[in-house]
């Protein structure tokens, strides 16, 4: 009795593209969190909200690798794009979190600055996503990531200048450093995700 193989089950590419979509909702509502006079609690419950959307998205994702026998590319790098996606929305979400607990006043402008990067940075994954389909024009994406944390990078030891320059009270600036760390650590689980995909296409090529 011969062998019967299934085809390649394609609609990860779907799903990813959905994961990344929720990023960019989620980047959409840490920019609102960040607006002076912002309702911050029905942000933090549209961020929650969204960020468990993403959630079952990558479950979704999960459940299908372990019931697929053919998959589009391999199967650990399925679950390293779909947890490095995962990542930056629970960073996102933190930092939100953090907003609404720590009720911060004043915020340095440096950290709307590193808000701007991340909504940029889930636009150019979001833009991405569908293109791992073919594998093509990609380094582009991963290429812009890494200028996008560069950038993060030098805005973040900004900050944390500013932050110790005297200005602020120290409870404030334990508060506004976790916030800081947080914002860096989105931008870097981006570079994460950058990353991942670079070494599927290199493994795909």
């Amino acid at each position: 009795m011969g062998l019967r193989f299934r085809p390649v089950e394609n609609a990860f590419y779907d799903q990813f593209a959905e994961s990344a979509a929720h990023l960019v909702t989620g980047a959409s509502l840490l920019a609102d969190m960040f607006t002076v006079g912002a309702d911050r609690e029905a942000v933090a419950m549209a961020m929650r909200d969204a960020e468990h959307a993403a959630d079952e998205t990558t479950h979704e994702i999960v459940k299908k690798v372990n019931s697929t026998f053919i998959t589009p590319f391999d199967r650990e790098d399925i679950y390293s794009l779909a947890a490095g996606l995962d990542d930056v929305m629970d960073m996102m979400d933190e930092a939100v979190d953090m907003m609404l607990l720590y009720e911060v006043k004043e915020l340095p402008s440096g950290l709307s600055e590193q808000v701007d990067l991340i909504r940029r940075c889930a636009e150019v994954t979001a833009d991405a996503m569908p293109r791992l389909r073919t594998m093509k024009e990609l380094s582009e994406y991963w290429i812009e990531i890494n200028r996008l944390e560069n950038a993060g990078d030098k805005n973040h030891r900004r900050i944390l200048a500013h932050l110790f320059s005297g200005e602020y009270k120290a409870m404030e600036v334990l508060k506004l450093k976790d916030i800081t760390e947080t914002l860096e650590g989105a931008i870097d689980a981006f570079e994460k995700v950058a990353n991942t995909v670079e070494q599927i296409a290199v493994k795909e090529s």
